[in-house]
């Protein structure tokens, strides 16, 4: 794996959504990483160098509305919410492996080709 960029003077966002989905990705690997999980998950809530955007029902019906309009695409909703957001705030770049990403013009930051 590389990643395309030093992230050392970046400030990384993510959202409820994504806290969401590495909970319940995990969900099922034993209390042992379940428990690793929550600690992750709260130590980047914690983290002053992470933004959390909080969801709101308006997050989410405009990622609704993004995964309507690309049912032939395989998104998420929690990609769609992800794009939606980072349109808002205007960032392009991406840390994921998720080619979903390019589709919609952003630039992923991990290469898992080299």
């Amino acid at each position: 794996m590389q990643i395309s960029q030093s992230l050392q003077q970046t400030k990384i966002v993510t959202t409820d959504e994504i806290l969401n989905e590495l909970l319940t990705f995990y969900a099922n690997f034993g209390v042992q990483q379940r428990r690793r999980t929550v600690e992750l998950v709260k130590s980047i809530i914690d983290s002053p160098e992470i933004q959390i955007i909080e969801q709101t029902h308006e997050s989410f019906l405009l990622g609704l509305s993004l995964y309507e309009n690309r049912l032939d695409k395989g998104y998420s909703l929690t990609d769609c919410i992800s794009m939606n957001t980072m349109r808002k705030l205007g960032i392009n770049e991406v840390l994921t492996h998720d080619k979903h990403f390019s589709q919609e013009g952003f630039v992923i930051l991990i290469n898992y080709e080299n």
